[in-house]
C-alpha cells in the first residue's frame, strides 16, 4: 500500500471528486505478474474502488430483437441496429425509441450475417455521417458492405446520400464469424473488424486448416491467414468526403505490395466481434472469440478467447496460434498425420487456397487469454462458456460537468464483456500499456443480460446493448441500458420486514421495517401508504388494525434528508388463515434403511375456516431426488419444490440456455427433441455427458456444441438425466392422505439420493382468496455420504470423503431424527492422527450424544469400518460431527467417507 497525491487538476476541478473517486486504496497487482515499477500509474493506485451501489442501471429500450452495435452522439441520441436490419434511435429528450429504417439485409437462419455493425463519424455533429456494415446481394452472391449515409437532427435517414465504401467477400454458405465492429482513432481513421468466414465445426475445435479439394470454406488459411484477403482482419481506412477512402500510413502492408491488401491493419483474427480504439493513443483493442476445443489434443492447444491489443499493425496468429501464441501442429486432414508446430516468428501459409504471401509476419500474443475452464493466469474471469466482447477505454475528464460520469478510478481502463458469462470487466494497464490486473464492474448488481456492445457517451455514462437470454431469438430481456455513476447522495433503501401478513378481522399488525441508507448520518422519514392512496402513518414502526376483509397493498416510502426516496410493498390478506398440514409416520422420519421398501404416513389437515376438509383439495406426492446440490437443505420444513432436480439446478447455473430452450430450437436443438431422440438409447447418458464435456457437432446441424471441461462426469450425467426426463408426459396424480408408499427408486440409483414426501392443502378461500400450506419430510439414505452433509467447517473434500486436519473441524447433518437408531458405523482412514469424533446435538458444543475413538489406520489410503453407540434424544436435531485431535500439535488428517446410521437390533 502506498500513499500518493491525487492529481491537482482533479482537486481544482471539484473538491467533491474525492467522494466519487475515493482516496487511499490498495494497489493490487495480478498474481504472478509483478507491476513494472517504472510504469505503474500512481494516480489510480490512490483511488478507492467505488461501491457497486453507486452505479445505477436504467433500461432505455426493452424487448429488442438481436441488437448488434450502438453509437452515442454528442447531443445524447443513441443509435443502434438489430441483425435483421432494423435501425433505431433513442432520444433522451422524450425517452422514446424510434425505428428509423428497416434495411433489406441478408439474414436468415442459415446465414448468420445481416446488419452487423454501425458507427457515427467523429465529426457527426457537423457532417451528420453515419456508417453501416451489413450483408447484401452483389451479382449472384453476397458481400458484407460498409456504406455511409447522412441523417438529420430529426432522425430522417437520407437514402439518396448513400456511399458504398468497401465490400468484404462472403462465402454465404458459412454461418459463422462475421465480425462487424467499427471504431475510429484520433486521426479519424476508420477501423472495421471482419471474421474469418470459415466453418469451425469439423476441426474438432482446433485450427481449421483443411486443405483438401472442395473444402475451401473449412480452411481459415484462405481468409484469416491470407495477406490478400479482407476476412479475418481488422481493416483501417480513411474515409473521404466524396465517399471513397485512402490508406493511412502504417498499415501492415504498404500500398502496392504484391499479394497483399493495403487496408489490412491487423490479420490473423478468427472473429474479432467487437473492437475499440483508444482515442488518446490510437491503440486498437478487440475481443477475439476463440475455438471450441475443451482440452489440448494432438492437433494443438485447447481453445481460448482473447483480449487483444495492437499499438501498431501486426499479425495475431490465427489459424496457426491461439492465446499467448500457443502453436497448432501442421495437420493433414486426409491422412490424419500430425506434423511440426508452426513457427511463431515466420508462420508459413502453404494452403492451395492462399492467394497471398507464403511467409507471414511474426505472430503477436494476446493481452489476456482464457479457456472454458478456470484460467491459471486470469482466474478472476471464472469458467464456463465464453464469448468475449471488446469494449471502450474510459478517460476521466475532471472538467466535464456531468453528475453521471464514471469516476477517476476507471481512468484509462479498458472495458470488456463476455456474452456467455454475462459479466463486464475492466482491464487495468500500466503506463506502457502492459497488463496490470482485472477488475469486475458491478459484480454484485450488474445483471448484464449477455452484453453484445458497449460505449461511453459524452456524458461519461456507460451504454450497453444486452442481447438477452438465448442466441437467435427475439428475447424479451434484450435491451439498451445506461449505467450512471452516483458520486453524491444515494437514495435510501426501503425494506418492509413485517412477518404477519395473513389474519382475521380485526387484524392488528405490527408493521416492521429494516430500511437503511448507504450514506451514514442521513435521518430518514417514513410514509406508510394503504393501497397506493392513503398515508395512514409516518411512524418508523406503526401498528395498524385492519377492520374489513380484503387483500391490501401496504407501501413504505422512505425519504432521506436530501429528498431522495425509495419504496417497498407487501400484501396483507385479511379474512382467511393458512391451513395446518402435518405429516407423521411411525417410522424414522429422516432416514430410509436397507431392506425397507415402504413408508407409512399420515397427513392431518385442519383449517379454521373450512368446517369440512375437502380431501380433493389436498395433494400428496412422493418424489425421488437422485442427487442434491451441496449446501441444499432438504431436511425438515421445506422451501423447495417437490420437483427439484439436481441436473436441472446445474443447468440453470450453466450457459446451456444461451443455445438451447426446453421446447424451442435455438442455436442448438430443443431439449425435448433431444429427449425424444435418445429415449430408448441405453447408452445415452454416457454418450451425451461426454459430448457436453468435450463438445461436438454434426448431429443436429452445422453449429458446434461448446465444450464444458469444467464439468465433472457426474454433473454432466445429471444434466443429461434431467434432459431425458423431458420426453415423459406424466399425468398429475395424488396419493391418499393416509397410506403406505413404496420406496423403490433408490434400488436402481446407487447414488445417495433422497425421497421427498410432500403434502399440501388449498383451502376454500374464507372471506377473500384461497390459501395453501405445504409441508414435507425428506428421507436420506441411512448410509450417509459425508460429502452430502449440510454444513462444513475447516473441512476438505478429497476423493469421496471429507478430511480434517484442524482441531474442532466439523461437518453437520441438519434436522436428523434418531428414532430407533442406536449405533453409528464410520468408514474412515487416518494418516498419523488419533483422537475422537464427537457428535453434538444442535451446536458444535451442544449435548454430547456419541463418541468415536479413532487411531491411525494401517494403510492411510484405505478406509476401515468401525462402530460406536449413539443415544437418541427425542425429536429432530442438527448433528455436529466434531473432529478432536488427541494432541493439538499432531500432524496428519482424518478422513470419513460414510457414516452409517444403524437401527437398534
Amino acid at each position: 500500500m502506498r500513499n500518493v497525491k491525487y492529481f491537482k487538476a482533479a482537486i481544482t476541478a471539484c473538491l467533491a471528486a474525492s467522494v466519487s473517486a475515493g482516496l487511499f486504496a490498495f494497489d493490487t497487482v495480478h498474481p504472478g505478474k509483478p507491476a513494472n515499477k517504472k510504469t505503474t500509474r500512481t494516480s489510480v493506485a490512490a483511488l478507492k474502488k467505488p461501491e457497486d451501489n453507486r452505479f445505477v442501471k436504467t433500461i432505455l429500450s426493452n424487448d429488442l430483437n438481436e441488437p448488434m452495435e450502438l453509437a452515442v452522439a454528442q447531443d445524447g441520441r443513441v443509435f443502434f441496429v438489430e441483425r435483421a436490419g432494423n435501425f433505431y434511435v433513442y432520444t433522451p429528450s422524450n425517452k422514446q425509441t424510434t425505428l428509423v429504417r428497416k434495411f433489406d439485409v441478408k439474414a436468415v437462419d442459415k446465414i448468420l450475417q445481416g446488419m452487423l455493425g454501425m458507427t457515427i463519424d467523429p465529426d457527426f455533429s457537423t457532417n451528420s455521417y453515419i456508417y453501416f456494415y451489413y450483408s447484401t446481394a452483389k451479382g449472384d452472391g453476397l458481400v458484407n458492405r460498409l456504406s455511409r449515409f447522412t441523417i438529420s437532427k430529426t432522425n430522417v435517414l437520407n437514402l439518396e446520400s448513400e456511399k458504398d465504401l468497401l465490400d468484404v467477400p462472403l462465402d454465404a454458405e458459412v454461418s459463422a464469424h462475421s465480425g462487424g465492429g467499427i471504431d475510429w482513432d484520433k486521426n479519424k481513421n476508420l477501423y472495421l473488424s471482419t471474421g474469418d468466414n470459415t466453418v469451425p465445426f469439423e476441426s474438432e475445435g482446433y485450427a481449421p486448416i483443411d486443405r483438401r479439394a472442395n473444402r475451401q470454406t473449412f480452411d481459415a488459411e484462405r481468409s484469416a491467414g491470407n495477406t490478400n484477403d479482407l476476412r479475418g482482419k481488422v481493416l483501417r481506412i480513411h474515409p473521404e468526403a466524396n465517399g471513397t477512402y485512402t490508406i493511412p500510413a502504417g498499415n501492415l502492408f504498404p500500398k502496392g505490395t504484391a499479394q497483399t491488401r493495403p487496408e489490412i491493419f491487423v490479420m490473423g483474427c478468427r472473429n474479432p466481434y467487437r473492437i475499440s480504439v483508444d482515442k488518446a493513443t490510437s491503440t486498437l483493442y478487440w475481443g477475439e472469440v476463440g475455438p471450441d476445443a475443451g482440452d489440448n489434443g494432438k492437433q494443438g492447444p485447447r481453445g481460448y478467447d482473447e483480449i487483444n491489443q495492437a499499438k501498431k499493425a501486426g499479425n495475431y496468429g490465427w489459424p496457426y496460434f491461439v492465446g499467448d501464441n500457443k502453436p497448432y501442429n501442421k495437420y493433414d486432414f486426409t491422412t490424419k498425420v500430425v506434423g511440426d508446430l508452426y513457427d511463431v516468428n515466420a508462420p508459413e501459409n502453404a494452403s492451395p487456397n492462399n492467394t497471398g504471401l507464403n511467409i507471414l509476419p511474426p505472430a503477436q500474443k494476446a493481452l489476456v487469454w482464457f479457456p472454458y475452464d478456470t484460467s491459471p493466469e486470469f482466474p478472476e474471469l471464472g469458467k464456463g462458456g465464453r464469448c468475449i466482447i471488446g469494449g471502450p477505454v474510459y478517460h476521466y475528464n475532471p472538467a466535464l460537468q456531468s453528475k453521471t460520469k464514471f469516476p477517476a478510478y476507471y481512468d484509462k481502463v479498458l472495458f470488456v464483456g463476455d456474452y456467455m458469462r454475462s459479466w463486464i470487466f475492466g482491464v487495468r494497464m500500466n503506463d506502457d500499456l502492459s497488463f496490470k490486473n482485472l477488475d469486475q464492474l458491478m459484480e454484485s448488481n450488474g445483471d448484464f443480460r449477455r452484453p453484445i456492445d458497449m460505449k461511453f457517451g459524452p456524458d461519461g455514462s456507460f451504454y450497453v446493448l444486452e442481447y438477452g437470454s438465448a442466441y437467435g431469438l427475439d428475447n424479451p430481456d434484450a435491451r439498451l441500458v445506461r449505467v450512471d455513476y452516483n458520486g453524491g447522495n444515494r437514495p435510501p433503501v426501503a425494506k418492509i420486514a413485517t412477518q404477519d401478513t395473513i389474519g382475521l378481522i380485526p387484524y392488528k399488525v405490527a408493521l416492521d421495517q429494516k430500511s437503511f441508507d448507504y450514506d451514514s448520518g442521513d435521518k430518514l422519514r417514513y410514509k406508510w401508504i394503504l393501497n397506493g392512496k392513503t398515508v395512514f402513518s409516518t411512524a418508523e414502526k406503526p401498528v395498524y388494525t385492519f377492520r374489513k376483509n380484503g387483500v391490501y397493498k401496504i407501501t413504505l416510502k422512505v425519504t432521506d434528508a436530501a429528498g431522495t426516496s425509495s419504496t417497498d410493498s407487501k400484501i396483507i390478506k385479511v379474512g382467511n388463515t393458512l391451513p395446518d398440514v402435518a405429516i407423521t409416520t411411525t417410522e424414522n422420519s429422516s432416514f430410509f434403511f436397507p431392506g425397507e421398501q415402504t413408508l407409512d404416513y399420515n397427513v392431518a389437515i385442519k383449517d379454521r375456516e373450512d368446517k369440512v376438509i375437502d380431501l380433493k383439495r389436498a395433494k400428496v406426492n412422493l418424489n425421488y431426488i437422485a442427487r442434491v446440490e451441496n449446501g441444499q437443505n432438504l431436511m425438515g420444513h421445506q422451501h423447495i419444490a417437490p420437483t427439484y432436480n439436481y441436473g436441472k439446478s446445474l443447468m440453470a447455473k450453466s450457459d446451456c440456455k444461451a443455445c438451447h430452450a426446453v421446447n424451442t430450437k435455438v442455436l442448438g436443438p430443443a431439449f425435448v427433441d433431444v429427449a425424444k431422440r435418445y429415449k430408448d438409447d441405453k447408452d445415452a447418458v454416457d454418450k451425451l455427458s461426454n459430448k457436453i464435456i468435450k463438445g461436438g457437432n454434426g448431429n443436429w446441424g452445422e453449429h458446434a456444441m461448446s465444450a464444458h471441461p469444467q464439468l465433472s462426469k457426474d454433473d454432466a450425467s445429471e444434466i443429461v438425466k434431467y434432459i431425458l426426463t423431458l420426453s415423459d408426459v406424466k399425468a398429475e396424480t395424488s396419493l391418499p392422505t393416509v397410506g403406505n408408499v413404496a420406496l423403490k427408486d433408490h434400488v436402481a440409483n446407487h447414488d445417495g439420493g433422497r425421497y421427498i414426501l410432500t403434502a399440501s392443502y388449498t383451502d376454500k378461500g374464507g372471506a377473500i382468496t384461497p390459501l395453501t400450506t405445504t409441508e414435507s419430510i425428506v428421507l436420506r439414505p441411512a448410509k450417509v455420504l459425508t460429502q452430502t452433509a449440510d454444513k462444513f467447517d475447516n473441512i476438505e473434500h478429497v476423493d469421496n470423503g471429507v478430511f480434517a486436519s484442524q482441531n474442532n473441524a466439523y461437518f453437520m447433518l441438519k434436522d436428523a431424527d434418531l428414532k430407533d437408531i442406536g449405533q453409528l458405523t464410520y468408514y474412515y482412514r487416518s494418516k498419523g492422527l488419533e483422537g475422537k469424533i464427537e457428535v453434538h446435538a444442535d451446536s458444535a458444543d451442544g449435548a454430547l450424544i456419541s463418541t468415536f475413538d479413532f487411531t491411525p489406520t494401517a494403510d492411510p489410503k484405505s478406509y476401515v469400518a468401525q462402530s460406536t453407540p449413539i443415544s437418541a434424544p427425542q425429536g429432530k436435531h442438527d448433528l455436529y460431527f466434531v473432529f478432536v485431535k488427541s494432541s493439538r500439535t499432531a500432524k496428519g488428517d482424518i478422513g470419513v467417507a460414510w457414516v452409517n446410521f444403524e437401527k437398534v437390533k
